[in-house]
């Protein structure tokens, strides 16, 4: 007890020093900001492999710097994407216009001019390109390109006749000197006279040389103007493109997402009130249940959330808003484990009338930890799918569930076992056992141990329910259609918040005359407007916010998001990897811990599950993102989780059937009727703790949590229902048609050793 007391003491140190010192990055859907994902494409001259994608991001690393944006962020995903992340930029245009753009800055000398409807040239190396008047030029090869260029900058004309220009440096001024001193020696007036400067395959600015520049000569000194009608923000624009330098191969947005400071801000306080609701309901709801214990537990419980916060401060991992909500969940999900260890040792001082407080704990501990472990890990291969599988926001979900996870169990079974050791050891508890909460049986297993009811005698028809669910779930999919979002579609959604409100049908109507019959339009709040669209351009999205604003008085936009069609439907398949993988790998878990019926029964429930939670989101039609799939393998965890828990119970009674509890000749549906009867508590006290939390974020948590704690609420349900009346009545009918229950071996009847 000393070794567990001096380990819980130490974490606990370390995560409260880890906390004050090191802060966990917010992510920009909670601080507000841009994100940019580009990814490089191929050209004609260079692949998009991963050397010229690392080139790109040194070049766009850049260029970002140059922005002078506070703390920005660029990293690389995959061979070929790029993830930069732009705190405070509201307005994504600009940056996206000078990240997107391959600035190409080339000089060339110029051998003429091109005759309207004259074809291009063939000879090698030789272009066509109009000027800024419009008239055709012939060029010759580049003479030098970005990278001989030392730097760039904007500058006026200070006796104000010539505007903006742009001020080049040469890193050698015997290059400049030789492109400007052969177009010299063409007399004055000749197109041949003209050195033409190329920025992305367009002609900026032609000048001729001087006439003061000698022939052969050139203009010395390594330093040219780059004239051509600037204002302000064109010319600064410009020079940051040519001190950013060149990207090796060309880029192009996949997604962007903008979130407004207001917004991020509404969410963290939104996320922060639920939490604390739903804490103190959670909290006052296991200290009526288990009195002492469960004060004890809601302690750990408090350590637990240090434990977690300090865990992805030490990591460094970036908290999103599914991640904070997956943060919030994991609350309620780390009763669970203090839940199943206080009903054993219920049963363990009542039922089997242990000598003391001590021993029933201590038994109590031991007999849940398979249940514990097992649980929780089919809910860690759900946060790995999340992780590995999944992106963006959705994958920081998983990071959060998973180091809650570890930090319920450590908190479970360290922190909580070393204060219930401490309290039970104290002579006033052990002399007044009732006040521990663990003394007695509890309200609900009184009511079933007064009514018994046989459950498993009506399989068959609990069995016919699930199938009805299915059809009246399936029967929404085909019926209403899965309102995909953006996410998994392609296009671009913009949330705004306006200052009157705004009918959904002017919205369409003005956004049609404005060239956007296609803009899917919806409320999302009293003064708030969601618009969807296929994919738009920076100059098309600013017409739909002028036109909501025109409508509005005034329009903040408060969400952007533009994902490309080929992300949506990298996505899509994902979506649907991450969900075949989640049954599969939970199956063969199962199968290995038990048997492979019992994994068959409870990947039946998990699909079960899923499907009439998409079911249900279709009929009401809500959006299937990216946070609803992170809901939908919590689900799946969460249902896997209570199968596993009545499973555990099954092969211990089946483990056991020689004691006078259990004899020898008890069939087995009565063995999984009685395992379902033994777990209700844990069941609904459980469950009772996360709804606790999941309602606090479905009233509280505004319109970004809703969905996510709705979906949630769902699957606690029907995760509840499926692992007492779909899950163990399926596992009786495979063992009924033939297979050996767990722990025995066909023909001789005798008890097998094996571990289901």
């Amino acid at each position: 007890m000393r070794v567990r007391a001096f380990f819980a003491l130490a974490v606990v140190a370390l995560s409260l020093y880890i906390a004050a010192a090191v802060p966990v990055r917010l992510g920009l859907d909670l601080r507000g900001g841009t994100q940019i994902v580009l990814e490089t494409r191929d050209s004609p001259t260079a692949e998009a492999d991963s050397a010229a994608t690392d080139r790109t991001l040194e070049v766009l690393r850049r260029r970002v710097d140059a922005l002078g944006v506070a703390e920005p962020a660029i990293a690389r995903s995959g061979d070929n994407r790029i993830i930069v992340e732009l705190p405070g930029v509201q307005d994504p245009r600009e940056a996206a216009d000078v990240l997107g753009r391959t600035a190409q800055l080339t000089f060339h000398p110029v051998l003429g001019t091109a005759e309207p409807g004259q074809a291009p040239t063939e000879r090698p190396k030789e272009r066509t390109l109009p000027d800024e008047s419009g008239q055709r030029l012939r060029l010759g090869p580049p003479a030098l390109t970005g990278a001989d260029v030392d730097g760039a900058e904007a500058r006026i004309d200070q006796q104000g006749v010539g505007g903006w220009f742009v001020s080049v440096d040469f890193k050698d001024a015997g290059g400049w000197a030789d492109l400007t001193g052969a177009a010299a020696c063409a007399p004055a007036g000749d197109p041949t006279r003209r050195v033409a400067i190329v920025l992305d395959d367009k002609v900026i600015s032609s000048p001729q040389v001087d006439p003061s520049v000698a022939c052969r000569t050139g203009i010395t000194g390594g330093s040219t103007q780059i004239t051509g009608s600037f204002g302000q923000s064109e010319a600064r624009e410009l020079a940051l493109l040519i001190n950013g330098g060149a990207l090796p191969v060309p880029v192009e947005t996949v997604e962007q997402r903008t979130v407004g400071p207001t917004l991020g801000a509404q969410a963290i306080r939104a996320s922060a009130q639920a939490a604390v609701i739903g804490t103190v309901l959670t909290s006052l709801f296991l200290i009526a249940v288990y009195r002492l214990m469960g004060a004890l537990a809601v302690l750990a419980l408090a350590c637990y959330g240090l434990i977690s916060y300090a865990a992805l401060a030490a990591l460094g991992a970036t908290l999103t808003l599914p991640g904070l909500a997956g943060f919030v969940l994991a609350i309620g999900m780390a009763v669970d484990a203090n839940v199943l260890v206080f009903e054993r040792a219920r049963e363990e001082y009542t039922t089997r009338r242990r000598k003391g407080l001590r021993s029933a704990l201590t038994a109590g501990f031991r007999n849940a930890f398979s249940a514990i472990a097992d649980s929780n890990i089919t809910t860690l291969i759900a946060a790995g799918l999340l992780f590995f599988l999944a992106s963006g926001p959705v994958r920081g979900f998983g990071v959060t569930l998973g180091i809650g996870v570890l930090a319920s169990m450590l908190s479970a079974l360290v922190i909580t076992r070393v204060l219930a050791d401490f309290a039970v050891a104290r002579r006033a508890v052990r002399r007044r056992p009732r006040l521990t909460g663990i003394a007695g049986t509890g309200t609900v297993r009184d009511w079933l141990s007064r009514r018994n009811p046989d459950l498993m005698r009506h399989r068959r028809r609990w069995l016919a329910l699930s199938a009805a669910a299915l059809v009246l779930a399936s029967s929404g999919i085909v019926a209403r259609g899965l309102n995909f979002g953006v996410e998994f579609t392609g296009g671009r959604l913009i949330e705004y918040s306006t200052s009157a409100p705004v009918s959904v049908d002017r919205a369409r109507d003005a956004l049609a005359d404005a060239g956007f019959p296609r803009a899917v339009v919806q409320t999302s709040g009293e003064d708030a407007l969601t618009v969807r669209t296929d994919e738009l351009s920076n100059d098309e999205e600013a017409r739909i916010t002028e036109t909501i604003g025109d409508l509005a008085g005034t329009a903040e936009k408060t969400r952007d998001e533009l994902i490309g069609p080929s992300l949506g439907a990298e996505l899509r398949r994902g979506a649907v990897i991450a969900l075949a993988t989640a049954l599969a790998a939970q199956l063969l878990y199962l199968a290995v811990r038990f048997r492979w019926t019992f994994g068959t029964a409870a990947a039946a429930a998990m699909a079960h599950d899923a499907l009439i939670l998409i079911g249900v989101f279709a009929w009401l039609g809500k959006p299937i993102d990216g946070v609803f799939l992170a809901a939908l393998l919590t689900v799946i965890g969460y249902s896997v989780n209570d199968s596993v828990v009545v499973f555990d119970r099954i092969r211990e009674l089946w483990a056991g059937r020689k004691t006078a509890a259990a004899p020898r000749k008890t069939p087995f549906a009565r063995i999984t009727n009685t395992a379902i009867l033994q777990t209700v508590p844990r069941t609904i006290n459980t469950g009772m703790g996360a709804a606790f939390i999941l309602s606090a974020l479905a009233l509280l948590g505004g319109d970004s949590l809703t969905d996510f704690a709705l979906a949630l609420l769902i699957g606690i349900v029907v995760g509840t229902y499926s692992s007492m009346f779909t899950a163990a009545p399926l596992a009786v009918e495979l063992h009924s048609r033939g297979t050996p229950p767990p722990g025995t071996t066909r023909g001789a009847g005798t008890q097998s050793t094996e571990t289901p």
